[in-house]
């Protein structure tokens, strides 16, 4: 591994009417704040719901290792017009472990680290594909899923510090299973993945620590104890105990 913990410095931390801010207010950042989050696993899973600020935990801890949270390689950034760090980003730091900090401190071609979000995942595929140091595909002439998959394939595989934010977007249930077999095989090979997600497919990553993100802040749980879990399992086995509440018959 990589990292072994992130955490913002008491000499970083927002004041009080800082905290009573966006992104500083959201449960899992506020708990960030006060007790940090530590890496017990090759593959840590932040599992939560839209706007529980997941997202906004894996910029700050991809931006804590020098990756852009906009998207890219270890040290590169590719397409922002301005390079500032996010809010949480500019205050997070990140406890490295020997191999780490050999990492950050080698030369740029031993620098093995990538960050994937889906908002931003479209303008990489449409301007790296066939550039040297990134994939050969033309991933302009692929789907969405496929060029997700040759970035993947490209970028991670070999160890490093990968972090991803819901690259299951563009996925489809067969590509989802692809997906969960290349983190598996990325933790047992020495590569540390930190991912985002609301997939319960992604979250099944065996192994994996899983960190449920929420209104409580972050607890690890297992697989089958993810609120998310409970939910797609009732709507499988009954759609319409959900729908009666929302379309009218």
């Amino acid at each position: 591994m990589f990292v072994d913990r992130v955490h913002v410095p008491p000499g970083l931390a927002p004041d009080a009417a800082e905290r009573a801010r966006w992104p500083f207010d959201v449960p899992c950042v506020a708990e960030l704040l006060d007790h940090g989050l530590s890496f017990r696993r090759p593959v840590t899973l932040l599992v939560g719901d839209n706007g529980s600020g997941k997202s906004t935990l894996v910029e700050a801890i991809a931006e804590s290792f020098g990756l852009d949270a906009y998207g890219g390689r270890l040290g590169r950034y590719h397409g922002r017009p301005d390079p500032s760090k996010t809010a949480l980003g500019e205050v997070l730091r990140a406890d490295t472990t020997v191999a780490g900090a050999r990492m950050l401190a080698g030369p740029r071609r031993r620098k093995k680290g990538f960050f994937l979000r889906a908002e931003t995942a479209f303008d990489l595929t449409e301007n790296l594909g066939g550039v040297p140091g990134y994939w050969p595909e033309d991933t302009r002439s692929l789907s969405h899923g496929e060029g997700f998959l040759a970035i993947f394939r490209s970028m991670m595989n070999t160890p490093g510090f990968f972090v991803m934010d819901e690259p299951e977007a563009a996925l489809s249930f067969t590509s989802s299973l692809q997906l969960v077999a290349l983190l598996h095989e990325l933790g047992e090979s020495g590569a540390q993945v930190v991912c985002a997600t609301h997939s319960p497919i992604l979250a099944s990553v065996p192994g994996a620590d899983i960190v449920e993100v929420g209104e409580h802040g972050m607890r690890r749980v297992a697989w089958e104890e993810l609120a998310l879990v409970d939910h797609w399992r009732r709507y499988l086995a009954d759609p319409r105990a959900y729908l009666r509440h929302l379309i009218t018959p």
